[in-house]
């Protein structure tokens, strides 16, 4: 057997985001030596495109406010098939992850009277979002690595995790190689905690950064982890889409918290035209109300806006379909039409977006106070991804706990704009207090060499053929991805998925690549490609069993909800074949209290 560079730890974890720094954190505090393996550098972490603010009931801004309303948004957003202790867990316990971050020094905005300032966001009863400007993702990571350097925590950056190590039904640690040299690296661990971030690189339009290839989902199911609600894919509404370059960049719900409309080429502002019957009751009938109710009135609903994203998302696709979007394809957001409310608009825009502002004037030479943005649906976060224990993040792997966006269960079918902060800090501690408390429980396993040196073959195979190169492979499958699998779903285009699917996977198995194995990046992209096509397939795959249409999922087959699927969520699984089962599981029984809760917040 060759000889690897090999590292241990008590508790490995993979991936430096918000959530896996704060497992890390968690995981250090209880005692044990921790591990952070990040595929970039520390601190570029999809965390930072969390611009808009952090979703925790504090009640600073609005003292109706409290976990029963955030609970119940949360399940209203996720059209109830979320998993209810999560959601429970998270309502609950953000305002104290909230606080214990303003602690370790992050510098939130302030109230008059000097508390966190919160804004309005959609889905949202009650302004709810804490918020750094519109930068916050930026600052829970700056915060969080500040804090946790100061922990002990071994940081191993630029590594690339290939697979996990088992013994038995247990993982035992992590097999992967240094993107800078190529060289094969052993980490040998009681406990690993996967926190990899989405699945956004397997399509065309994005606000994910390269690394966001479903590492995460794929090497859990690979480990015997099950999947749920693959199907459930947020297109965030607005992402840039002017010039190419820049298409797919975020732009911030925070624009539409603070006042900004979409409206279509013929200037008409349309989202007033299609309210859901479960939002009619909270949506502003009128253009002053929704604008009053951005401005803190307590007696006004929010604007259409302000809806749930997979709402806004189809909404926009619909206008441009029919003929009324943007010169470039999609439809306008304007926020500039607040001066007509503000003596101090151009002021307050500057002040409120400064990320805004920015990116706009130095990407697209546009000023977002004197004209509206161009924008349109960008794949952005995937509500989909392991299943794990709510109370303990551990995943049905023994040893393998998952948390933030690879796993899943809190968001159902929807999530609410700044959920994906709270649950990076309430669900990552939880993930390294249990992760802790499992590597005190169990010793070191022993590693297979053989699963080993298999590993390493395959992933040097590249090296040894003269086939096509993987980034076109990567091309055509966010290509098929955009175009089958996207907003609007139906059976026909979904089979033609997998069918292209089953070509990609023979094509990537024949991929090569060239040169040395020193800072390759055509060699990582060839390996990337098991985790891209097997995220891939688990969403065409989980999309084809949910017939009906239900938050993310949109089929124009099945345009409506349908009670057979109310009460359930998709399983994915490897068979014992190597083929991917998806089934259907009924959710566990909400208890009266949670359901008390829901009733009342109607």
């Amino acid at each position: 057997m060759a000889e690897y560079e090999t590292f241990q730890h008590d508790v490995l974890v993979i991936g430096a985001g918000g959530a896996g720094l704060r497992a890390a954190i968690e995981a250090s505090a209880a005692g044990v030596s921790v591990g952070l393996v990040c595929k970039s550098l520390l601190g570029k972490a999809h965390t930072v495109m969390a611009e808009g603010g952090i979703a925790a009931a504090l009640a600073n801004v609005d003292d109706r406010d409290n976990w029963r309303v955030h609970f119940a948004d949360t399940m209203r957003g996720g059209q109830y098939v979320n998993n209810w202790r999560m959601a429970e867990l998270h309502a609950k316990e953000a305002p104290d992850r909230v606080r214990e971050l303003e602690a370790w020094g992050a510098v939130f905005d302030r109230t008059k009277d000097g508390r966190i300032l919160q804004r309005n966001f959609g889905g949202h009863r009650y302004p709810r979002l804490a918020h750094v400007g519109d930068r916050t993702g930026l600052e829970m990571i700056r915060t969080l690595q500040d804090h946790g350097v100061h922990q002990g925590i071994d940081v191993h950056m630029e590594r690339t995790i290939l697979s996990l190590l088992k013994e038995g039904d247990r993982v035992v640690g992590a097999f992967g190689y240094d993107r800078e040299r190529g060289r094969f690296l052993i980490f040998r661990a009681k406990a690993v905690v996967l926190a990899t971030g989405g699945i956004g690189r397997a399509y065309k339009i994005t606000s994910n950064s390269w690394e966001y290839t479903g590492d995460g989902h794929s090497l859990g199911y690979h480990a015997g982890a099950e999947l749920i609600d693959m199907e459930f894919i947020q297109f965030h509404p607005t992402g840039m889409v002017w010039p190419p370059s820049v298409r797919g960049i975020l732009v911030t719900e925070g624009v539409r918290g603070e006042g900004g409309i979409l409206t279509n080429k013929e200037g008409k502002r349309f989202m007033f035209e299609d309210i859901p019957d479960n939002y009619k009751s909270q949506t502003a009938d009128s253009e002053e109300e929704g604008w009053r109710y951005c401005q803190g009135d307590k007696n006004a609903r929010r604007p259409p806006e302000l809806l749930t994203r997979d709402h806004v998302a189809r909404c926009i696709v619909r206008e441009i379909k029919a003929g009324r979007g943007s010169p470039h394809g999609g439809v306008f957001l304007d926020i500039a039409w607040i001066k007509k409310k503000l003596s101090n608009g151009e002021d307050y825009i500057k002040r409120k977006l400064p990320s805004m502002y920015h990116q706009f004037k130095q990407l697209a030479d546009i000023d977002i106070t004197q004209e509206p943005m161009e924008v349109g649906p960008t794949t952005h976060y995937v509500m989909g991804g392991i299943r794990v224990e709510a109370d303990t993040q551990m995943s049905r792997v023994p040893g393998l706990f998952a948390c933030g966006e690879c796993a899943a269960g809190i968001n159902g079918a929807n999530r609410l704009g700044g959920n994906s902060l709270s649950d990076l800090l309430v669900f990552g501690k939880r993930a390294g207090e249990h992760a802790a408390k499992f590597a005190k429980e169990n010793s070191l396993g022993a590693v297979d060499n053989a699963a080993l040196e298999e590993t390493a073959r395959k992933a040097l195979e590249p090296f040894e053929r003269t086939g096509e190169s993987p980034y076109q492979v990567q091309h055509d499958l966010q290509e098929m991805m955009q175009e089958l699998v996207g907003i609007v779903r139906n059976e026909e285009e979904m089979q033609k998925a997998l069918a292209g699917l089953q070509k990609l996977w023979e094509r990537a198995a024949k991929v090569s690549a060239q040169a040395n194995r020193e800072f390759n990046p055509g060699w990582h992209t060839a390996l990337d490609l098991k985790n891209l096509l097997t995220v891939s397939e688990a969403v065409t795959r989980a999309a084809l069993e949910r017939k009906e249409s239900r938050g993310a999922q949109f089929r124009e087959d099945f345009p409506d909800k349908d009670e057979r699927f109310s009460k359930v969520n998709t399983i994915t699984r490897q068979g014992a074949d190597g083929t991917m089962e998806v089934r259907l599981e009924p959710l566990p029984e909400m208890p009266d209290y949670l359901k008390q809760v829901v009733e009342e917040m109607k």
